[in-house]
């Protein structure tokens, strides 16, 4: 009997399969795509966009769209400003002007940056303490005005290098690094430092210094400059402010009679700004005030000798003693009085108060009133 034969089958071998066989072949854009989709961006939106190119002929942003937005056409004009201060990398608002142009890119607008933006610059420019690069224009009675791009500032005289202190208008039209000491947006305002960029002042070792300066104490003050409202000094390396009416109790015409530049002179501290971390300083303190108790020394109807010191229009000034000034009011002359300066006279006392620290006087009478009784 023939024996049975079992018929065996071979497990086929499994082949492995190929990545193409497996699956769809993905493109590798549409995963990159598919892992970061692109944000719908739409008109008048405003977005953080961060700059990818940057040059006098354009600006290219990257706003997270399927495409890079490129600046409008009118403001490629005034790009070439901001230059020094834009760079690739650098965060700015902007506004999508079209969300996809006939070339397929979206145009976007930097006028609120243009606008704002360079406040901003400046804010963080303070706050971290460096330097910008300002143009200086003409030289007023505040110092040396300064653009940064568009925004109008000023250099007091006092915060210049010693070699233009002497001629600020040497400055003009050049271009010069400095570093902000006020800035205020609202205000408008820009205060900045050509003396605290060129010796590397920091901000954080002047208001050490400011600190330790006390109200009512005496320093000694180097005077930087004289101008017609004062005298420009530096106490403990602080800046200063001698008023013109904090010269003298006498009235002052000019400061210059006073002091020169390089003097070194005795002064009080009268206040403190903490906001612009300087002083306000007086020569006059230091000596008494002469209007103290000064009805004991001039009482009513007292006859004393003066020297006339100027002629207005409602009277004549005479000076009794340094910072003692009385008016004999143009109602109480003859009109035939003809005064000289630096004439000597007699004149009575006729009011007198401290507390306005005014003193009214009249001429001795030549002859009898007709009216006297």
């Amino acid at each position: 009997m023939p024996k049975k034969t079992t018929k065996t089958t071979k497990t086929p071998t499994k082949v492995k399969k190929s990545p193409t066989q497996e699956t769809t072949a993905i493109n590798p854009m549409d995963a990159l795509l598919k892992k970061h989709s692109p944000s719908q961006i739409r008109k008048d939106q405003e977005i953080d966009a961060r700059i990818v190119s940057i040059s006098k002929k354009g600006c290219v942003f990257d706003v997270g769209a399927k495409a890079y937005a490129v600046l409008g056409a009118l403001e490629v004009k005034e790009i070439s400003t901001y230059l020094p201060y834009l760079k690739v990398g650098s965060s700015v608002k902007v506004k999508i002007i079209t969300p996809e142009a006939k070339d397929g890119f979206p145009v976007v607008s930097m006028r609120k940056f243009f606008q704002k933006g360079k406040w901003d610059i400046l804010k963080e420019k303070k706050e971290k303490e460096l330097e910008i690069e300002v143009v200086c224009g003409e030289y007023g009675k505040g110092g040396i005005f300064i653009d940064f791009m568009g925004i109008r500032g000023v250099i007091p005289k006092i915060q210049l290098t010693e070699n233009y202190m002497n001629d600020p208008s040497k400055l003009e039209g050049q271009k010069i690094k400095v570093k902000i000491l006020e800035v205020d947006e609202e205000k408008n305002r820009l205060v900045v430092s050509q003396k605290v960029a060129a010796l590397n002042i920091s901000q954080k070792d002047l208001k050490a210094r400011f600190d330790k300066i006390e109200v009512g104490k005496t320093y000694k003050a180097k005077v930087l400059g004289v101008s017609d409202f004062g005298i420009f000094c530096e106490v403990e390396n602080v800046e200063g402010l001698i008023h013109i009416s904090e010269i003298s109790w006498e009235k002052v015409a000019r400061a210059s009679e006073y002091v020169r530049v390089s003097d070194v002179v005795d002064v009080m501290v009268v206040e403190k700004n903490v906001a612009d971390m300087k002083l306000n300083l007086s020569l006059k303190r230091l000596t008494g005030d002469p209007w103290k108790e000064i009805e004991k020394r001039y009482p009513k109807e007292k006859e004393v000798e003066g020297e006339v010191v100027r002629r207005e229009k409602y009277g004549y000034f005479v000076r009794l003693e340094p910072g003692i000034e009385g008016l004999i009011h143009i109602s109480k002359l003859s009109g035939e009085e003809n005064f000289e300066i630096g004439k000597k006279v007699h004149v009575f006392i006729e009011r007198i108060s401290e507390k306005d620290r005014r003193m009214s006087l009249i001429l001795p009478q030549k002859a009898t009133p007709v009216t006297y009784r």
